[in-house]
C-alpha cells in the first residue's frame, strides 16, 4: 500500500486526485491541503510514500517546499505550468503531470513511484471487514454490503441487515475494499457494482435507495457496468 498525500491550493484539484487515487486499491490518500504549510505535520508524524504537489501557490511554491522537507517522499509534481518541468526533474521528481490530468496519466505516475517504491499493484482481500462502531467491533461481510454513505462526521455503511456507523472516512474504508465489486459515484458515496438495481440520469437505484452520482464519477461508473 502507498500512502499519500496531495498538496493543491485548487480545490477541484484536490478533488480530482482523490476521485484518481480512490480507483487505485494499492494507493491509499492520508490527506489533502490547500496549504503546504499545514501539510508539514504528517509528513513529519506519519509514513507518507508519496506527494502529490502543486508547483504555483501563493505563500511558497513547491519545489521551495520540498527543498525544506528533510526526508522527503517520493514527489510527482501537479501544475498547470510546463516550463517547471526541468525543475522538477532536477529535483528528482518521480513525474511531472500537467493540468488538467487525465486518469491514464495519472495511473502511469503511480505506476512509477510503485516501481521505486516495489510496492505490488495488488492486494488480497478477505470476504469480510471488521469495523470500530462506537464501543463495539462489527464483522461486516462484504456481500451484505449495499452502499456506503459519507456522512458529516462519519461513514454509514448500509447493508442487507444494518447500518454501521464508523469514523473512518470514505477514502479509508474504499482502500480496504475490493476494487473490481465497489465504485466511488458520488463525493460522498461508494455503491456495490452487484447491487445496483437501475440507473437513472443522475442517480442509482438499489434497493428503495436512490444513490447520487457524481459529474465526476460518471464516466468511471459507466465503465465500470460496460465491462
Amino acid at each position: 500500500m502507498i500512502r499519500c498525500i496531495a498538496i493543491d491550493d485548487e480545490f477541484l484539484a484536490l478533488e480530482v486526485i482523490e476521485n484518481y487515487a480512490g480507483r487505485l486499491p494499492f494507493l491509499h490518500l492520508a490527506g489533502t491541503f490547500t496549504n503546504a504549510i499545514e501539510a508539514l505535520s504528517i509528513l513529519a508524524d506519519e509514513n507518507i510514500d508519496l506527494l502529490f504537489l502543486d508547483i504555483e501557490m501563493p505563500d511558497i511554491n513547491g519545489l521551495a517546499f520540498l527543498k525544506v522537507l528533510k526526508k522527503p517522499p517520493l514527489v510527482i509534481f501537479t501544475t498547470a505550468f510546463s516550463q517547471f518541468a526541468l525543475d522538477g526533474f532536477e529535483a528528482d521528481a518521480v513525474d511531472y503531470l500537467i493540468k488538467p490530468i487525465p486518469f491514464e496519466r495519472f495511473l502511469k505516475a503511480v505506476q512509477k513511484a510503485q516501481q521505486r517504491l516495489k510496492v505490488p499493484e495488488t492486494s488480497s482481500y478477505q470476504d469480510h471487514l471488521f469495523i470500530k462502531s462506537d464501543y463495539k467491533t462489527i464483522r461486516v461481510a462484504l456481500s451484505d454490503i449495499l452502499y456506503i454513505e459519507g456522512m458529516k462526521d462519519y461513514v454509514c455503511i448500509h447493508t442487507i441487515s444494518q447500518s454501521v456507523n464508523t469514523l473512518l472516512s470514505i477514502t479509508a474504508l474504499l482502500e480496504r475494499l475490493p476494487a473490481l465489486n465497489f465504485v466511488r459515484v458520488h463525493r460522498s458515496f461508494v455503491i456495490a457494482l452487484d447491487k445496483i438495481g437501475s440507473i437513472e440520469r443522475s442517480a442509482i437505484l438499489i434497493g428503495e435507495s436512490k444513490i447520487p452520482i457524481g459529474d465526476q464519477y460518471r464516466e468511471e461508473l459507466m465503465r465500470r457496468i460496460s465491462r
